[in-house]
């Protein structure tokens, strides 16, 4: 997911549950689905942390429209793949009432790792996120970029919530899945670094103390990717569709842009304390769109869609340029109008109250357009 310089490409990682047709449980088949995947998509699907799991990864995109046609094209190959071993494809944060029948570590030596490490936390690292690699001129940009996008993250959290069930309960949380997440010590929004030397150290010093084993361990909301010239947005739940994950795509290549702008022109930063970061976090987690969230820019607490337009308005000059506001608009207003995931997998519970119903409707909306 390289980039040349200043073309801020855009490339999302989406991961996904495998699950029993028939049960509605997870199922530890990625053994059997990844090669089938591999003959749709080549290299662009890859084993996750649990054997339920399977992640894909779309090549460095110039627009929206390439980004959109690459995700329903590899989320059409892991569906079809599925299918071929007899399971289908979730694209939910959590899945709504099993995790321990398809905890099975996938048996590579890194994540075996993990597990020996982590313990419990890592046995319930059954979770699915959506990551977007935005294209950036060199590390250095991609660490003063990272100090000034930290304020907006909570926004883009709360239009992406997808995660309200967990073993069974609705957990009041919009996306139980950062909750889960946040427990790992290298979890969180990261503070800021003056270069990308000091951050480069901080990096050798938690390996050479053994915190990490590899520069991928920092799990933080956003980082330079150890792997690409990109900044590496890591805090929202997989989308429940093709158009919430490009929703998330389109904002957060505009907000690396705009930011970029700002480093260039030697803007004043926004400094928020990391306890009131972790509070707005948080808040987003909890509420989604339903509730008052933390403009950290000017300490209040604010209705979500109020802070979802203050970051629009932010953002509006760059999309204007791009030619993306009215398409970026209307994705975030199709979001608002329908409710995030969350939303739409609470609706299909209240019909019945049977989460296998839930289960239904992400396997649906997964593969809505798709296939």
């Amino acid at each position: 997911m390289g980039t040349s310089e200043q073309r801020f490409t855009i490339g999302v990682e989406e991961e996904f549950l495998l699950i029993d047709p028939r049960t509605r449980r997870l199922r530890p088949q990625a053994d059997k689905v990844l090669p089938e995947a591999e003959k749709e998509v080549g290299d662009h699907v890859d084993p996750e942390f649990k054997l339920s799991q399977v992640e894909t990864s779309t090549p460095p995109c110039e627009s929206l429209d390439e980004l959109r046609t690459e995700l329903v094209q590899l989320r059409r190959g892991v569906i079809e793949a599925a299918e071929r071993a007899d399971s289908v494809v979730g694209a939910a944060g959590t899945h709504p009432f099993s995790h321990r029948g398809g905890g099975e570590v996938t048996p590579k030596e890194s994540y075996i790792g993990l597990e020996r490490e982590y313990q419990r936390l890592a046995r319930e690292k059954v979770i699915c996120g959506c990551h977007v690699h935005v294209g950036v001129r060199d590390r250095e940009a991609a660490v003063q970029v990272m100090n000034r996008v930290r304020p907006w993250l909570s926004a883009i959290l709360a239009l992406a919530v997808n995660s309200p069930f967990w073993l069974g309960e609705d957990t009041g949380y919009g996306s139980f899945r950062t909750e889960v997440w946040r427990r790992w010590p290298t979890a969180g929004t990261p503070h800021t670094f003056a270069s990308s030397e000091e951050y480069d150290s901080f990096v050798d010093l938690l390996l050479t103390i053994g915190s990490i084993d590899d520069p991928a361990r920092l799990f933080w909301d956003v980082r330079p990717s150890p792997r690409f010239d990109t900044l590496e947005y890591r805090v929202t739940d997989v989308g429940l569709s093709v158009e919430d994950s490009l929703t998330v795509a389109g904002l957060v290549r505009a907000l690396t842009q705009t930011c970029d702008g700002e480093v260039a022109d030697d803007a004043p930063r926004c400094e928020p304390r990391p306890e009131l970061l972790r509070e707005a976090t948080w808040r987003a987690a909890r509420y989604g769109l339903d509730g008052d969230l933390i403009d950290v820019s000017r300490g209040q607490s604010v209705p979500a869609v109020e802070l979802v337009e203050g970051l629009l308005s932010y953002l509006r000059p760059v999309l204007e340029e791009n030619g993306e506001w009215d398409e970026v608009c209307s994705l975030v207003e199709h979001v608002i109008d329908r409710g995030p995931g969350a939303a739409r997998q609470r609706k299909a519970f209240r019909g019945a109250e049977r989460l296998e119903d839930v289960v239904d409707l992400v396997v649906e909306e997964t593969k809505s357009g798709v296939a």
